[in-house]
């Protein structure tokens, strides 16, 4: 969410696009403009909830950078603590729903989360993307949204080619990232498949690896 991520792009003065729910966002950390947003179709996200709910399961929608969910439940609640946000009863969702939502967040134990991706995975089958962000959260977005193409429209409008971007990243999320940057890097502790596409593995937040990367790529400039 744009608003959870704000408050570390105000420490770290950092004032170009951000890309945020899944690359679904990209938004301008000054003012909050969102440049681009491409959310769920309506429509398609009422099926969506009602697969998920059918399932015995609840979610966590994503409107107008609010987290919504239509009763208070754990993991809502371990959410909007994780990410510091309000966290919004709304009731029913497919009664209050009547605007396309960013995206849609199932929290679960991982175990069950990918039984649940599979299911969803066969019943809207390039209709959503669907992946995990950490074990426990399994996310839907529109088919058209990944790290990689908000990257893509970030790329295009500051002016640098995907060959010139070094990406880094550790979960099943990041693949489209790294398959779109020049330079691939994978944490040490990142999910397997991220690590076979990378160019190079870096140690993990222990050991700061990533900042390593960082420090060693500025003090090349100087």
């Amino acid at each position: 969410m744009f608003r959870s991520v704000r408050p570390y792009l105000e420490r770290a003065g950092l004032e170009e696009p951000v890309v945020c729910y899944q690359g679904a966002v990209v938004a301008e950390p000054a003012t909050g403009r969102f440049l681009r947003h491409v959310p769920i179709q309506l429509e398609l996200a009422c099926e969506a909830i009602a697969a998920v709910q059918e399932r015995g399961f609840a979610l966590n929608c994503y409107v107008d950078d609010d987290l919504c969910v239509a009763a208070e439940n754990p993991g809502a609640r371990a959410y909007a603590d994780f990410q510091h946000i309000p966290l919004n009863i709304v009731g029913p969702l497919l009664d209050w729903l009547d605007r396309p939502p960013t995206k849609l967040v199932v929290v679960e134990d991982p175990e069950t989360l990918d039984r649940l991706r599979a299911e969803l995975t066969a019943q809207f089958d390039g209709r959503l993307f669907i992946a995990k962000s950490l074990p426990f959260f399994l996310e839907l977005a529109s088919p058209e949204v990944s790290k990689g193409t908000g990257m893509a429209f970030v790329a295009d409008r500051l002016g640098f080619a995907a060959a010139a971007a070094v990406g880094f990243g550790d979960g099943e999320n990041d693949l489209e990232l790294l398959e779109w940057a020049g330079y691939a890097i994978a944490v040490e502790n990142a999910d397997e498949r991220v690590k076979a596409l990378a160019d190079w593995v870096v140690p993990g937040p222990r050991e700061e690896g990533v900042a390593q990367v960082i420090e060693a790529l500025l003090d090349s400039r100087e």
